[in-house]
């Protein structure tokens, strides 16, 4: 029997909750905006009002108010938009308990066993889309489909407030059509790669041979390939699993931009190097890296890989984001933020004196390394030794001094 996955996608999440904070919002073009005098002096997200005059995220607010000149624009309240995003998931949770994450305002569910109680996928996506709109004063689009990509592509189909079925029955002539672009997990690099060899469609994707598109794009045209075909297993995590060590991460907007191979090595080896100290900290291993690029548009990429064997080493971390990285994205195209992420975690007794001159295999050579290094900064402080590569550079990475 097929699973029963829904994607629910919060419509103009930051916009949606400061004109629920504020009700004479809803009635002008708005614009949730950072700081005029900084990097972040951009437009951050935006109402329905303001999308009819065009106004784009992450265009500079002047640009913006150029296209609007009644355009109100009020700073973020990151607390809040978390505030929000919690009430909400807790709504998913009265209808399953498996209630995943994707970001502060997009939630997988699983309620493939919930149907006997509230009824079939479309009926209890447009329950939560009205408990949502009424409890909360925002609305949500919602995919339902038997898988989680065909969801996500699902929520995205018709907005706002809107329930998109994706069957077995419907997915090829629904989704068959769209571009190529609009599957998850294709960014721009593998897009340009795609449209070169004239797969321009989600149907041309499925289609390929995988064989050329896997010598092309690696081992990520495979799983490209199955996704467009329906073959998506991944399960939809637990909604408390969250609250344990589900995930490490750590993200940076840089001072500027990054560009070239040898700027973007710099802000990995310090992200990789930040999350595998909490991990040997908490005595896990990852068995998953995960990259995400933020670029100077703010549109956003994500790209994960399946280790040989889990780690807690900033170097193995480090090589297999940057070959992620390298793999899916254009080395002349600039950078704004990169976050580095482990998970898929399992534990990892860490003991035995420390020494950095015994005589290891490489592996081994680094581990006693980078526990060295733990035992260092524990006694001296997280600034007191760092790689030699990011010593005075100028994009904003390094530790701070308490």
């Amino acid at each position: 029997m097929d699973r029963i996955i829904l994607h629910s996608d919060c419509n103009n999440f930051f916009a949606s909750v400061e004109c629920a904070l504020n009700p004479e919002l809803k009635n002008v073009p708005l614009a949730v905006a950072g700081d005029k005098e900084s990097r972040r002096g951009i437009i951050l997200a935006k109402n329905e009002l303001a999308k009819k005059y065009k106004v784009q995220t992450a265009e500079p607010i002047w640009q913006a108010k150029k296209k609007c000149p009644d355009l109100v624009t009020v700073p973020p309240h990151h607390s809040l938009y978390k505030e929000y995003s919690d009430r909400i998931n807790k709504i998913y949770v009265d209808y399953t308990d498996q209630v995943e994450r994707f970001s502060i305002d997009e939630s997988w569910l699983d309620v493939t066993g919930s149907t006997r109680l509230f009824g079939d996928g479309k009926t209890i996506a447009d329950t939560i889309r009205k408990r949502v709109r009424e409890e909360i004063g925002i609305t949500v689009s919602i995919g339902v489909s038997f898988n989680k990509v065909f969801a996500k592509l699902g929520s995205d189909y018709k907005k706002p407030d809107a329930t998109t079925v994706i069957s077995r029955e419907n997915y090829k002539e629904i989704l068959y059509p769209l571009p190529v672009s609009t599957m998850l997990f294709v960014g721009k690099r593998s897009y340009e790669s795609l449209l070169r060899l004239n797969i321009k469609t989600i149907g041309d994707l499925a289609a390929a041979d995988a064989q050329l598109l896997e010598k092309k794009l690696g081992k990520t045209a495979l799983m490209l390939i199955k996704y467009a075909n329906g073959e998506d297993d991944e399960p939809v995590m637990p909604y408390y699993f969250e609250h344990e060590a589900k995930s490490i991460g750590k993200g940076l907007t840089f001072s500027r931009n990054l560009v070239g191979r040898d700027d973007i090595a710099k802000g990995v080896r310090a992200l990789s190097d930040n999350i595998a100290a909490q991990m040997r900290q908490k005595n896990l291993k990852c068995n998953t890296v995960q990259v995400h690029i933020k670029d100077v548009n703010l549109k956003t990429i994500s790209r994960q890989t399946t280790l040989y064997k889990p780690t807690y080493l900033a170097k193995e971390i480090f090589d297999e984001a940057m070959r992620l990285i390298l793999e899916n994205w254009s080395m002349d195209k600039p950078i704004r933020m990169i976050t580095v992420t482990g998970t898929n975690f399992i534990g990892s007794d860490i003991g035995g004196q420390i020494s950095l001159f015994d005589d290891f295999s490489d592996e081994e050579k680094h581990e006693k390394l980078e526990l060295a290094i733990d035992k260092i900064r524990s006694t001296y402080g997280t600034d007191s030794i760092t790689s030699a590569s990011i010593l005075g550079n100028d994009l904003g990475i390094g530790y701070k001094k308490d």
